[in-house]
């Protein structure tokens, strides 16, 4: 007997990362940071908006087609690997029920 198929609902809000600009909020965070150090060590503001907008450029090429490349590219970097949830891959849970305790 073919085993049925079962449809769950997927909702895009809660798939879909928080982008700002264009990117990740992590990885727009980190320029803003990256920026902001610039300027305060040199002085240079001209130099600080160059940086932000380097990495802005950069960040933006990662993420226009997956935004969490720029995490996986990281993760890769470091070897530490997380697993994700993927909603296309159903592994079907098993319950057992115990009808005394011992």
């Amino acid at each position: 007997m073919p085993e049925e198929r079962r449809s769950n609902p997927v909702y895009k809000t809660l798939n879909k990362p928080l982008t700002v600009l264009g990117i990740e909020l992590t990885a727009f965070v980190t320029a803003i940071g990256t920026a902001g150090g610039f300027q305060i060590l040199f002085g240079n503001i001209f130099g600080a908006a160059a940086i932000f907008l380097l990495l802005l450029y950069f960040g933006r090429q990662l993420t226009y087609k997956d935004p969490m490349m720029i995490l996986f590219v990281v993760q890769a970097m470091t070897g530490a690997f997380k697993s994700y949830y993927d909603p296309c891959k159903y592994k079907p849970v098993t319950i057992r029920r115990i009808r005394r305790r011992a």
